[in-house]
């Protein structure tokens, strides 16, 4: 597939590597593409990016995210699917849409895209090589089951056994990973690693 990555930080940066080994074509987006020579992975802007993806990724910070988006014509994300793995969320971990998520107000700014969350309740470290700790879940939430379902597929490419995906279901669902965000950074700071992960045992 041709994932266009919005961002260039060290999220994007992580999936970028994570799609490319697993053999896919990774383009990463920034305002200012120029800037941005020391990046191993082509380099676009924003919109350029998006455009000529097949699947979009918005690994921007999501405290920014809405904004950086807005700036890319809508049109650009019709039918396609648009992986959020971002937290909206302060540098002092208070989020920022406490009643709803970042996925929920991405769906609504852009009705003709396809939203899915996933990947935002671990480090990149960890959800671009699964195996490096112990079994773990991962989950997803959106309203489209194709786009779900190749969302997943992606998340298998990546090395997620299929019983440690959890589909939560619609977008609304969103809320439950992203708000676990603020849990994922009290742990990492009790217990001085980012190296973990959440698992739902049945």
């Amino acid at each position: 597939m041709k994932i266009g990555i919005l961002g260039t930080g060290s999220v994007a940066q992580a999936l970028a590597g994570g799609c490319a080994a697993a053999g896919h074509s990774v383009t990463l987006g920034s305002r200012h593409p120029e800037s941005r020579t020391d990046l191993v992975y082509p380099v676009s802007g924003l919109e350029e990016t998006a455009r000529n993806a097949e699947v979009i990724v918005n690994a921007t910070p999501g405290a920014s995210s809405k904004e950086l988006l807005d700036q890319i014509d809508a049109a650009v994300f019709s039918g396609k699917l648009l992986i959020d793995v971002a937290n909206a969320a302060t540098s002092s971990y208070e989020l920022i849409y406490p009643g709803s998520s970042l996925g929920e107000k991405l769906q609504e700014m852009l009705p003709e895209a396809n939203v899915v969350k996933t990947m935002n309740t671990c480090a990149g470290k960890i959800f671009i090589n699964p195996s490096s700790l112990e079994p773990t879940s991962i989950f997803v939430s959106g309203n489209d089951a194709s786009a779900k379902n190749q969302a997943t597929t992606l998340l298998k490419d990546l090395g997620w056994p299929e019983d440690s995906i959890i589909d939560l279901g619609g977008i609304s669902t969103a809320k439950g990973p992203e708000h676990y965000f603020v849990m994922w950074a009290c742990l990492t700071k009790a217990m001085g690693t980012t190296a973990l992960n959440v698992r739902v045992v049945r």
